[in-house]
């Protein structure tokens, strides 16, 4: 059965405090004992009340104070117990609380891009919150009362039957009762509760993707739509919940009527046995104390099984992210490579996303440590995907990539990125302050190390005209900034890093003409000595690179210098003839 199979998981989370979590379950046991020696103390006290006529002063109150100092030693070790359950069930929530955030967002984050592409940061963000919460909740209403009604409803319940087995029986009874509606209400409920998490988890993501893109719901005035669109998931939401709540407050009525006749019965059943002598008043309000004592922890045991219930597709959400598996994944006995001088090769390398077409067919090309190589063609020739692979996002499907003679896939996967840096078209920047950011590339750089990057990245000047300088936040992805000045940031960040191999992701595409120029002077500073990769639409960037591969429907179809392949007039040819038609057309429609 899912249900226990997923709260068992739950259980075993706690592994690395299990002395905590043995230590909580012995203690359980001790306050279920506890709390059925108090109604069983309190019937002793009536019996002794009831024959105290018939007994000497001097004995009556010899074994009242007896009785009296056992209740009130039971009273304060259940005093104790209860505190130290507490505090231990507590801290124990609070710490592996945090220990599975830390572990999820680890994961998260460990994840490819074709992971995060199919899912969005929203719906990951709320998955994690909310299935930490439940976990906390679960684990803390568990060992503080929950666990202590398992033990006396399986274990102590039983011995009642020593006491009196007609009284007994009623008792057991009633715990059957609570079971069987119990479980009917679960089997009832589940799969609704799971389209209600579904429809909560849609609401989250649209909710993030909505606010991601601010610009466009204000630019298109989409308020209303996008308003509508929450409404509309927000009614889907209560469509579905309302009939489960209705279910879980029919379990109430009927536990609650359950308890009112159990208690009814006994009081019925045990005058009768009274009557009859088989029965004594002592045993009739032990009873009575211990069905009210059950009766309330039955009554919270159905409301935390309805969180179960309401909880269990968060839970199997979240388990569902920790269990995803890296299509890239690392192999146990990876080397790591300490130094790299860039050399870098492709052997008949394949690739296809999983359930589609190839991509990449047979392509193959060496490089030279230092040279610069500039990937060109139509938008979907396969150069991004060509670059992917040689950061190990995807493996190969078919040949291998090499850096300086070893198989990718035999590095491990971050000494392979540390040697690997990138400039993306769009600059990615945390909102943190200037000085965060660039050490990323470095986190261990010295302020001077910084300030010389900055100045190669032709960064220096509008960092110091900043409010705080280096500690200037920049805003949710650098919003604070211009385009140019992401983008050098960018570039000092991969100067910090020093790696021997680069790749320049369309990276002054977004520019204007003037921003692109003081760029791509910092661009030749971050270049110098290094193993470049340039991915470019504007072949105009790529005059001086030593190699350029133009690839086609996967392949590439062209090599050479640009020189070289303008003089062989084809496929690159055509395309520098396109750009430049394209790029003289405004002039030629002007008017003389």
């Amino acid at each position: 059965m899912r249900f226990i199979r997923v709260y068992s998981r739950v259980l075993t989370l706690l592994a690395p405090d299990r002395r905590v979590a043995w230590f909580l379950a012995f203690a359980a046991v001790a306050l279920a004992g506890l709390s059925f020696l108090e109604p069983v103390l309190f019937g002793r006290v009536v019996d002794l009340l009831s024959r105290s006529d018939t007994m000497p002063r001097d004995a009556v109150w010899t074994e009242a104070v007896s009785l009296l100092s056992l209740w009130a030693l039971v009273g304060v070790t259940g005093i104790l117990a209860n505190v130290s359950v507490s505090l231990l069930a507590d801290r124990m929530a609070h710490r592996n609380r945090l220990a599975i955030m830390h572990r999820y967002f680890q994961h998260v984050l460990s994840l490819p891009l074709s992971f995060h592409g199919d899912t969005q940061s929203g719906r990951l963000m709320k998955i994690m919150l909310v299935g930490t919460d439940h976990l906390f909740g679960l684990w803390l209403s568990f060992f503080r009362e929950h666990l202590t009604t398992a033990i006396a409803a399986l274990v102590l319940l039983p011995l009642t039957l020593f006491l009196n087995w007609r009284l007994g029986l009623l008792l057991i009874m009633l715990v059957v009762l609570f079971c069987v509606i119990a479980a009917v209400v679960v089997a009832r409920t589940h799969k609704a509760q799971a389209r209600v998490e579904a429809l909560h988890t849609r609401l989250a993501g649209n909710v993030q993707d909505a606010l991601a893109n601010v610009m466009v719901v204000q630019a298109f005035t989409r308020l209303k739509a996008e308003a509508g669109l929450f409404g509309d998931i927000a009614r889907q939401v209560i469509d579905n919940q309302f009939p489960v709540l209705n279910w879980w407050a029919l379990v109430a009525v009927l536990t609650r009527s359950a308890s009112t006749l159990c208690v009814i019965a006994i009081f019925v059943l045990g005058t009768v046995l009274h009557l009859r002598g088989e029965a004594t008043v002592g045993e009739i309000v032990s009873f009575m104390g211990m069905a009210t004592l059950l009766i309330g922890r039955l009554e919270s045991a159905v409301a935390f099984l309805s969180s179960l219930v309401f909880q269990l597709p968060s839970l199997e959400e979240m388990f569902g992210i920790l269990d995803a598996k890296s299509s890239v994944a690392e192999s146990p006995d990876a080397m790591d490579l300490p130094t790299a001088v860039g050399a870098v090769a492709f052997e008949g390398v394949g690739f296809g996303y999983p359930g589609g077409p190839l991509i990449l067919r047979d392509v193959s090309f060496d490089v030279i440590p230092g040279q610069t190589i500039a990937l060109v063609g139509q938008t979907g020739a396969g150069k991004s995907t060509c670059m992917a692979l040689m950061q190990r996002l995807w493996d190969p499907g078919h040949g291998r990539i090499t850096l300086d003679g070893h198989d990718l896939r035999d590095l491990s996967l971050d000494s392979l990125r540390r040697h690997i840096g990138v400039v993306f078209q769009d600059s990615m920047l945390f909102n943190r302050t200037i000085r965060e950011n660039l050490l990323v590339g470095r986190p261990d750089a010295t302020a001077e190390q910084i300030e010389r990057a900055c100045r190669m990245a032709e960064a220096w000047d509008f960092i110091q005209r900043q409010p705080h300088g280096l500690d200037t936040m920049v805003g949710e992805r650098g919003t604070s900034l211009s385009g140019g000045q992401k983008q050098r940031l960018s570039i000092a960040r991969a100067l910090l890093k020093d790696p021997p191999v680069l790749i320049l992701d369309e990276a002054t595409s977004a520019l204007d003409t003037a921003t692109e120029a003081r760029v791509q002077k910092a661009l030749t500073a971050l270049m110098a000595g290094r193993t470049t990769f340039i991915i470019a639409h504007r072949l105009s960037t790529v005059k001086d690179a030593d190699v350029i591969l133009v690839f086609e429907s996967g392949s590439i179809a062209e090599r050479g210098s640009f020189s070289d392949l303008v003089r062989l007039d084809g496929r690159f040819a055509e395309l520098v003839k396109t750009q430049l038609a394209v790029q003289a057309l405004p002039k030629a429609t002007e008017p003389a």
